[in-house]
């Protein structure tokens, strides 16, 4: 009888995909993409600087200054914690947090910060490699599903330097994956988690309520906010005007971005920029108009095992939710369709045609959304238009796998949460 598989042999996919994201980012970087575009500096993720200097701050315990100027930060304070680690490093080595500039055009501080930032964006590489082998996938369409999750990542963690997106994309889904287990609390903590480094991720937490016994949903809420009340807490008592400020009306600037038709309709502040914090708010409550939708798709299939179709399901509503964010954001910017992407591609996974057709549009719209059109129409239009796509392509097919094993059955949480010690 064999024995369980070895981690490393079942992770081996997104494993080498993250070893290759690190070369190829680092040798992108600082070496022949800097040539490739006639320049001698590193082409460096500029955003990545600023968090890096707010994560020092919280390393000195520097919380008041967590909000203030350099650090433009306007996610929650667990954007700046993950990366604390790496400064402190950088610290001990003697190494500048300096900005990449004329004056400072090679950075030895992205030696050690870049193989970091990529490494923990990789995180939703093995989270989505654990779901595609949740729903049965073989080893060929894994390793598929890892090439175009891997082209997909380079957007928000070389390109642009925003591992907080990406680490909380892969917490989220491994806490889908504790979900389909019922693993209920697990899940509610491993959502809280991805919150309080981005809250990008609240869009798809009505979705996951939406499943859930009404008596779980207070315990479930009080875990779920609690590593970002904790932290974002800490951050108000030290500087609260900053905090609010920085938080609430999370300033974005069209004038460097991409305008969309909703930029008229923001709140201008002073400084030049629009809040995105209302278009933001008004992305949520459309997420729970889908999850309403859910609840009732779900109250018809309840006590039905937990299949791989289940499970495709909630990843596609979670992947709407998350696009809600991209249609009627203010102000866009590259990185933010990557989260859509990252969750359609394992939805897509099941069937070769269906996975091949997503591996295709996501790879050209993670290029595409790179380019400028300042207008606010066309380069809004074009993104998002690539992202219905992509959903239509994911788009759940009541059919088995065709490769590997079936998907274990599970019963669905809300039905089984109160056999299952420890949830």
């Amino acid at each position: 009888m064999s024995g369980p598989t070895p981690w490393l042999e079942k992770r081996l996919f997104p494993l080498l995909a993250t070893v290759i994201l690190i070369a190829v980012g680092m040798a992108s970087t600082t070496w022949w993409g800097a040539h490739l575009v006639g320049k001698s500096s590193w082409q460096l993720p500029h955003d990545l600087w600023a968090t890096l200097i707010a994560a020092r701050r919280l390393a000195h315990l520097d919380v008041s200054g967590l909000y203030t100027q350099p650090t433009g930060l306007v996610s929650f304070p667990g954007a700046a914690l993950i990366l604390v680690p790496v400064v402190i490093v950088i610290d001990a080595a003697g190494l500048g947090l300096g900005v990449p500039s004329a004056q400072n055009t090679h950075p030895a501080a992205w030696l050690l910060a870049g193989p970091y930032e990529i490494a923990l964006s990789a995180v939703a590489l093995f989270a989505a490699d654990a779901l595609a082998e949740r729903l049965g996938l073989g080893r060929s369409k894994r390793a598929v599903l890892a090439v175009a999750e891997v082209i997909a990542l380079w957007n928000v963690s070389v390109r642009w330097g925003h591992p907080e997106d990406a680490l909380a994309v892969g917490l989220l889904l491994f806490g889908l994956l504790a979900l389909s287990d019922a693993r209920i609390w697990r899940c509610a903590w491993l959502i809280g988690a991805a919150v309080a480094v981005q809250p990008l991720v609240l869009l798809a937490l009505p979705i996951v309520l939406a499943i859930l016994e009404r008596r779980r949903l207070t315990g479930f809420l009080a875990r779920a906010a609690a590593p970002a009340a904790g932290l974002l807490g800490a951050a108000a008592v030290a500087n609260w005007h900053a905090t609010f400020t920085a938080v609430s009306s999370q300033p974005n600037w069209p004038a460097v971005d991409e305008p969309t038709p909703w930029t008229s309709l923001a709140p201008h502040l002073s400084n030049g920029g629009v809040a995105a914090g209302p278009a933001r708010g008004f992305a949520i409550l459309l997420a729970c108009a889908c999850a309403l939708v859910l609840r009732r798709r779900w109250e018809q299939q309840q006590g039905a095992p937990w299949s791989a179709e289940t499970l495709e399901e909630l990843l596609w509503w979670v992947a709407v939710a998350l696009a809600l964010r991209c249609v009627f954001e203010s102000v866009m910017v590259a990185y933010y369709v990557w989260p859509v992407l990252a969750v359609v591609l394992i939805t897509a996974s099941r069937r070769w045609k269906n996975l091949v057709a997503a591996a295709v549009t996501t790879s050209a719209l993670t290029f595409v959304s790179q380019a400028t059109w300042r207008g606010p129409w066309v380069w809004w239009t074009t993104v998002t238009g690539g992202l219905a796509l992509s959903l239509l392509l994911a788009r759940v097919t009541r059919v088995p796998p065709s490769t590997g094993a079936p998907a274990p059955a599970h019963p669905p949480p809300a039905a089984v949460a109160h056999e299952i010690p420890g949830t």
